[in-house]
């Protein structure tokens, strides 16, 4: 399973005053520390970056790659930003992954840029149409994605699909949904297709004390659905994977020990699956 670290995001506000300021000691105390927790890709999202992009996203990827022998995964919709990253990303580290393409046209030169420069690419599995109803619709825009892929000179093994994670909160049936897409993206080709999610979307919105109980429980689910690697806390996923055996021994029906991680388990699962109608006191109730 790849880990791509998520915490340097200019939505963190600790992180959007580093790149504003240059000031490299945040930025690289976090890369750093998500490095030492098991990131195997350290995520640089700058946003959309409109204004100074192409330096910020330079700037980032050269911090970053100073501390951290880490390839960085690419995060923005400007696509002059992403080739400016790619231009001065040390692949001495690994190949860099770009964030992302999708089925909007506007984002077709995602693809020119990942072939130009040998980078993975995320296809995102939306268009410009809305977003997909089932998992059926993921599958369908996906294999849109590859076949434009392939056509850009993009080989599928370098080629992550994301079926688009969205927040439980409000978008409960969704969860379900990405579950099954990303079980169905594997049949779509042999080797299967690589996959990967932002993880903590599910939990957007949430109360603080259930956000890792939720990317917790859902990365094990999609775990087990055949996902390859995440957007993600490094440190949370770590945990994740500790209690592996006790959830899929809850998910199978079995009793455990612990009765009130039993009962954790048991009624995240049931949230996810939409057993249960979310509400943030679901644990309490």
């Amino acid at each position: 399973m790849l880990i791509i670290g998520e915490k340097l995001s200019i939505i963190a506000k600790r992180v959007r005053e580093a790149m504003m300021k240059k000031d490299k000691g945040p930025i690289q105390e976090i890369a750093t520390r998500q490095w030492k927790e098991g990131s195997g890709i350290i995520d640089a999202n700058i946003g959309p970056a409109e204004d100074g992009g192409e330096d910020l996203m330079q700037w980032m990827v050269t911090t970053i790659q100073e501390v951290v022998p880490l390839p960085v995964c690419l995060d923005t919709t400007n696509a002059k930003a992403i080739e400016a990253g790619l231009k001065v990303h040390n692949n001495q580290w690994g190949r860099p992954l770009i964030n992302s393409t999708s089925n909007d046209p506007e984002r077709f030169p995602i693809l020119e840029l990942g072939a130009k420069y040998n980078s993975q690419v995320i296809g995102l599995t939306v268009g410009k149409g809305g977003l997909p109803a089932d998992a059926g619709e993921r599958a369908a825009i996906a294999a849109d994605i590859m076949a434009r892929a392939m056509e850009y000179g993009v080989p599928l093994e370098d080629l992550y699909l994301d079926p688009l994670v969205l927040q439980i909160a409000t978008s409960q049936d969704h969860a379900r949904k990405v579950i099954e897409a990303v079980k169905m993206f594997q049949e779509m080709n042999d080797p299967a297709m690589k996959t990967v999610v932002g993880l903590s979307n599910i939990s957007n919105g949430c109360p603080k004390h259930i956000r890792p109980i939720l990317n917790k429980y859902y990365f094990l689910m999609l775990t087990n659905a055949g996902l390859t690697s995440a957007i993600a806390d490094a440190h949370e996923m770590a945990e994740a994977m500790k209690e592996e055996k006790l959830f899929d021994d809850v998910l199978a029906g079995k009793t455990i020990d612990d009765t009130a991680k039993m009962t954790e388990i048991k009624k995240t699962i049931d949230v996810i699956m939409g057993n249960t109608l979310y509400a943030h006191s679901y644990l309490e109730m």
